[in-house]
């Protein structure tokens, strides 16, 4: 029996994975034979998944929208909290519990009556105004992205750079993730024929196509590895604070390398010009009331100098 219910919770996630599946592709997976995996399709069904079939070539079995709630036997009050809490998790909670949370919200999203949608929009806006922790992201945002990647669908947006420059892009989304204080995106973009992370506060005009694509295999993402390439100001320093603080404090597309010190720890930090490193770095200082120490090295100069004007920015205001 157990082994049974073990097959049968593999069965919901390999179609929560994908649109459709022929029914022999399901067997290769679950190493079962085709009549097992239509007796374990009527039982998600008895459950209440909302399993659908089409015949022909282009059938296949899917999670379609459902008409009652799966076996979680929330009533419609507990169901719409449960999405509420969802959506502020998402949104405020901390980058692990905020992933996790966008991929239950899509799960669940998918499965809803059409009855709660609209309660569950009003609820949404009723909690927009509760205070977070990181910048505002757009709910709507998240889950088409969120369903794009799980049905592999191609997506065009706007996507403006650091410099202030928009350009359109045609992307395969992989991957949604949080660093820091921030949500990205990566995927295959077409029209540069290459990979790219995209931070999302800076889409905009999302458009989701029908067009379907073929699941590539996703380089590592390494956020340090990308720091040289994002930021063209860019200076080590050390901080007199432990690893843990400066970790929370200074979101990883910022810092790279990282490492523990006597005197506490040292980094290397980017930004798009030095006075804008500068603040940030003083911020992080004040904030974390820790010593900073700047390191030699052929970026130190320019570093220190906009720390003077900062200075003397500082002095003339007061």
């Amino acid at each position: 029996m157990a082994e049974t219910t073990q097959r049968v919770l593999r069965l919901l996630g390999l179609l929560e994975a994908r649109t459709t599946w022929q029914a022999h592709e399901l067997a290769t997976r679950l190493e079962v034979t085709e009549r097992t995996v239509r007796r374990d399709v009527t039982r998600l069904r008895q459950l209440g998944y909302p399993v659908e079939a089409a015949r022909g070539l282009d059938g296949g079995y899917r999670l379609g929208a459902g008409r009652r709630l799966p076996p979680l036997l929330l009533d419609d009050d507990e169901a719409v909290a449960l999405v509420a809490c969802l959506r502020m998790g998402a949104l405020s909670g901390t980058d692990d519990v905020g992933e996790a949370a966008l991929r239950a919200l899509t799960k669940l999203d998918q499965l809803l009556p059409p009855r709660l949608h609209s309660l569950v929009a009003a609820v949404d806006g009723a909690t927009r105004a509760l205070p977070r922790n990181r910048p505002a992201v757009d709910l709507h945002l998240l889950q088409q992205l969120a369903t794009a990647q799980r049905d592999h669908m191609l997506v065009r947006f706007d996507y403006r750079k650091p410099t202030g420059e928009v350009s359109s892009r045609e992307v395969e989304p992989v991957r949604l993730m949080t660093q820091g204080e921030h949500w990205y995106l990566q995927g295959f973009d077409r029209v540069r024929d290459d990979w790219r992370v995209f931070r999302l506060d800076r889409v905009t005009n999302l458009r989701a196509t029908t067009w379907q694509f073929a699941v590539r295999e996703a380089p590592p993402l390494d956020f340090r590895r990308d720091l040289a390439s994002r930021y063209p100001c860019r200076v080590r320093v050390e901080m007199g604070v432990d690893v843990e603080k400066a970790t929370v404090r200074i979101p990883a597309p910022y810092r790279s390398h990282l490492e523990p010190t006597a005197r506490g720890c040292r980094f290397l930090v980017g930004a798009p010009d030095w006075d804008d490193l500068a603040w940030h770095v003083l911020w992080v200082s004040r904030d974390l009331k820790a010593p900073v120490t700047v390191l030699d090295g052929a970026d130190a100069d320019p570093f220190r100098e906009a720390m003077a004007r900062i200075s003397d920015h500082a002095r003339e205001a007061s």
